[in-house]
């Protein structure tokens, strides 16, 4: 049976990849803090497989141990500070979970013998603002908050590992992932903050003008990303997203319409960090993965407002 190590298991993207591991026969390591995380989100899969969840720190040097015990095939890094809003209040914390979590989950992969390690990036705040869209994987990086500049960093942890402990990764840059667990109010997640307001009927916010645009890629299609890395593995850095842009504004719209709730948004001004437009070329991952996004937005939509419904809202 293969081992895996998923860091922010317990997550919304997290807990989706551990389903997706039970599925394919893996036992699963799962370290979550429970910061954002929650152990309901891993019932099903307890159930069907078998996955240890352990309530630690990714900063911990407890972790070490725990992964070297447990001689993983691959590591999942998904745990992380994810809120670009949180990272420009808090640059400080958001090194100290996004840059020296990494080089910590670094270190318990390589005692841990793993083979390969598969990093959670983000494809949209590591390149920042371009009108090269959709954005290849070789453009310029110009993060515009502390957030895009911690994933930026540790892409150059990740080379030395390899050249130095034949440590093999792939990074993904996820653009803007929705679908079924996302937090509305834990994490920054504008699908599941608008299906969340609008099925609870509460008038949701838009910041800006709504003509911002960002790519919407479905949760399951990223958990299939993640699977795929960890099998063809490459050392390089893959964009995963759908290659097409939605705004602001026609996502709302969208969502209304799922939802059945035809409610007139808050327009306020725009936040402080948060890019016009990002959308990515995930062509690459075609051609190295085999990996495409196969969920139209509005089929992911509609499930995601099915879920909120099940679970209240």
């Amino acid at each position: 049976m293969p081992k895996s190590v998923v860091t922010g298991g317990a997550g919304f993207i997290g807990s989706t990849l551990v389903d997706r591991l039970v599925d394919d026969g893996h036992e699963v390591f799962v370290v979550d803090d429970l910061s954002s995380g929650s152990l309901g989100n891993l019932k099903d899969a307890r159930q069907r497989g078998t996955v240890v969840v352990h309530q630690i720190d990714i900063v911990s040097p407890e972790i070490v141990d725990l992964v070297r015990t447990f001689q993983p095939e691959n590591v999942f890094h998904l745990a992380a500070q994810i809120d670009v809003r949180h990272s420009v209040a808090d640059p400080v914390f958001d090194a100290k979970v996004n840059v020296l979590g990494t080089l910590n989950m670094l270190e318990a992969a390589r005692h841990g013998n793993a083979e390969r390690f598969v990093f959670a990036s983000s494809g949209g705040a590591m390149f920042g603002d371009t009108f090269n869209i959709p954005t290849p994987e070789g453009q310029e990086r110009k993060p515009g908050s502390p957030y895009g500049v911690s994933k930026s960093v540790v892409e150059e942890y990740f080379r030395y590992y390899k050249e130095n402990y034949e440590l093999d990764f792939l990074s993904l840059g996820f653009s803007n992932v929705f679908g079924p667990r996302q937090d509305p109010y834990g994490e920054a997640g504008v699908v599941a903050i608008f299906v969340g307001d609008l099925i609870g009927h509460r008038t949701p916010t838009i910041y800006g003008d709504g003509s911002q645009t960002r790519d919407f890629v479905f949760v399951e299609d990223v958990a299939d990303a993640l699977v795929r890395a960890a099998r063809i593995g490459g050392s390089r850095y893959l964009n995963i997203g759908t290659g097409r842009e939605t705004s602001i504004a026609k996502l709302y719209e969208l969502i209304v319409e799922a939802t059945g709730a035809d409610i007139a948004p808050i327009m306020a001004a725009p936040r402080r960090g948060e890019q016009l437009r990002s959308c990515l070329d995930a062509r690459a991952a075609q051609e190295h993965l085999g990996w495409e996004a196969w969920t139209p937005l509005e089929e992911g939509i509609a499930a995601t407002v099915d879920w909120f419904r099940r679970v209240g809202g």
